[in-house]
């Protein structure tokens, strides 16, 4: 599933074409794309036409795109496959499109957002904003104090300006269950997925089961560090890309499967101590630490 960083990538690749865009046409190709939304294809389809895109914003792995002289967004979370790409207006129908939005831009003319996806398990819906709990921004890529109701209860995530590290740490400090666990609820932390937080895991040298009520703070604040420097490292090359799916907007994978350390690397050396690393099972996932480094405690 696209995490933090391919989210990001997305969103920031859409923003300047998007951001004071007219939709002039919206076409629903496939109702399964509409699984979050209230009303039907014909209503997702009407509401959308016609509306100017104030913004393209993030919190975690969902994405909104605020539509101005109204308190609704379109809402997108990209699921296991999901793709945001850009075209060329007229452009062929992708395979496993599901929606496009033909839109013209001010200074960019016309262009073609289409939501691309495989596995059929993102989705895009109109959704009422509301006022955010902090009132402070509603994540990345606005200044307006609000956020859908379908995202309300999502965690902000480490790279936020909002984000509050003592709610993290008083969080983890109350939680008897696996740490690894912890940082994959994205009402605690959001924006984290399986391959960050084995990442930032090894990087903080922290046992995927350890109990976070066993961290000392300034483990705490050390996988809190690891976190936000493995994101923004994964945002700097692109994100991860082991496949066709996890693309920006124009189709280019990112590279930080290159730069993994744990994740997806069972039997290879540590680089810090040449052990193996090891996976194991992790509910429904898989986890990969270093036995040697991340020893549990």
């Amino acid at each position: 599933m696209p995490e933090l960083p391919e989210v990001e990538v997305v969103r920031a690749g859409l923003a300047p074409a998007v951001v004071g865009a007219r939709i002039e046409a919206c076409t629903v190709l496939d109702a399964r794309a509409l699984t979050r939304h209230a009303g039907s294809p014909a209503s997702f389809e009407q509401e959308v036409t016609g509306g100017s895109i104030d913004a393209a914003a993030r919190r975690g792995k969902f994405l909104w795109f605020p539509l101005r002289g109204s308190d609704r967004a379109v809402v997108a979370h990209l699921g296991m496959s999901g793709q945001m790409l850009l075209r060329e207006p007229g452009a062929p129908t992708e395979r496993h499109e599901r929606i496009r939005w033909d839109i013209v831009h001010p200074e960019h003319g016309e262009l073609s957002v289409l939501f691309v996806d495989q596995r059929t398990f993102g989705s895009l819906a109109v959704d009422d904003l509301a006022p955010t709990p902090d009132g402070a921004a509603g994540g990345w890529g606005t200044e307006t104090a609000t956020v859908p109701t379908q995202v309300s209860h999502i965690a902000r995530d480490p790279l936020d300006p909002a984000f509050d590290q003592g709610r993290f740490h008083a969080d983890l400090a109350r939680r008897t269950s696996a740490i690894k666990r912890i940082l994959l609820d994205q009402a605690v932390v959001s924006g984290i997925g399986n391959i960050y937080a084995d990442e930032a895991l090894w990087a903080a040298r922290i046992h995927p089961e350890t109990s976070a009520a066993s961290l000392s703070r300034v483990a705490r604040q050390r996988l809190l560090d690891a976190v936000v420097a493995v994101m923004t490292k994964a945002l700097a090359e692109g994100g991860t890309s082991f496949d066709a799916q996890y693309v920006n907007v124009n189709g280019q994978a990112g590279y930080f499967a290159h730069s993994l350390e744990a994740y997806g690397r069972t039997g290879s050396p540590c680089t810090r101590c040449g052990t193996p690393i090891v996976r194991v099972a992790f509910t429904n996932r898989s986890s990969h630490y270093c036995p040697r480094c991340q020893r549990r405690r």
